[in-house]
């Protein structure tokens, strides 16, 4: 509950940032149009972005006949789950890894690497599964999917108004409004950014919980964490842009500090064994 309203309380604070901003480069008519963004972003977010992301990936459908393993360990974790059975894709990559997408657990899809099934046995591959679907029965997937496109509005705004610090404009307007166009400009983008991955940190934390009670154990998720870690040091991952580094459950190439879009994995490995979520 706490986790969900904390969420809902950070998307608020992105669509204000986004108005703000818009306020800022066109007042009240730039305001009106900000707002207007959202929505549409938030319209292709809530259609399209599970489409969008998996042809990013170059994932492929697979039936029961082509994947009976995979196929039989995601039909028996949402039946447990009491989910309805997501759409199953394989991403053609060596790197170990996987997402879920989607707008709701009716319209979900889960994907995992070639190099996940190659390096898992079925338990480890049924924990980073069970993980997914975490998201899915939270709809952490479609939080998200807003989260990275309101975000990316909010970027773009920054950029036009960096653009209209150098070069346009009249010089008295500026001079005015300089504070105004210095936190369009350099502080919101990076607030938003921050809020976005705040938002990614929490939803591992609750999709890790749920992973472990589906499968009676933290054990099978800590073994493919850790897993996965070792892979993707071995092996570079192919990423389509970053940013969709929030979706895997383990981005590849995360940097440290408050910039990262998951928590470490020892902290997930503690926050497992604790029973805390």
């Amino acid at each position: 509950m706490f986790n969900t309203l904390k969420t809902g309380f950070l998307l608020a604070l992105m669509t204000v940032f986004l108005v703000y901003v818009g306020r800022l480069l066109g007042g009240e008519q730039g305001m009106v149009l900000a707002l207007g963004f959202a929505c549409v972003s938030n319209f292709v977010s809530w259609w399209f972005s599970d489409r969008i992301v998996l042809a990013m990936h170059r994932a492929q459908e697979v039936t029961p006949e082509q994947a009976p393993r995979l196929h039989g360990i995601v039909a028996d974790l949402a039946r447990r789950a009491e989910l309805p059975m997501p759409k199953v894709y394989v991403v053609p990559q060596q790197a170990p890894n996987a997402f879920a997408t989607g707008r709701g657990p009716k319209h979900a899809a889960v994907a995992v690497t070639e190099g996940l099934l190659n390096c898992m046995d079925d338990e480890e591959i049924a924990a980073v599964l069970a993980h997914e679907l975490g998201h899915v029965a939270r709809r952490d997937t479609l939080t998200m999917a807003v989260a990275a496109s309101m975000a990316g509005a909010i970027s773009m705004l920054g950029s036009m108004a960096r653009w209209g610090m150098i070069f346009g404009g009249d010089r008295r307007d500026r001079r005015g409004n300089g504070l105004g166009f210095l936190v369009a400009a350099l502080v919101a983008p990076i607030a938003a950014m921050l809020i976005q991955l705040a938002i990614s940190r929490s939803r591992e934390y609750a999709a890790d919980a749920f992973s472990s009670k589906l499968m009676g154990s933290p054990h099978p998720l800590i073994r493919a964490l850790q897993r996965l870690e070792s892979g993707l040091q071995r092996i570079p991952s192919h990423t389509p842009t970053p940013a969709v580094a929030h979706m895997y459950i383990m981005a590849p190439g995360d940097i440290m500090g408050i910039f990262r879009t998951h928590p470490s994995t020892e902290d997930r490995i503690q926050h497992l064994l604790s029973g805390v979520s």
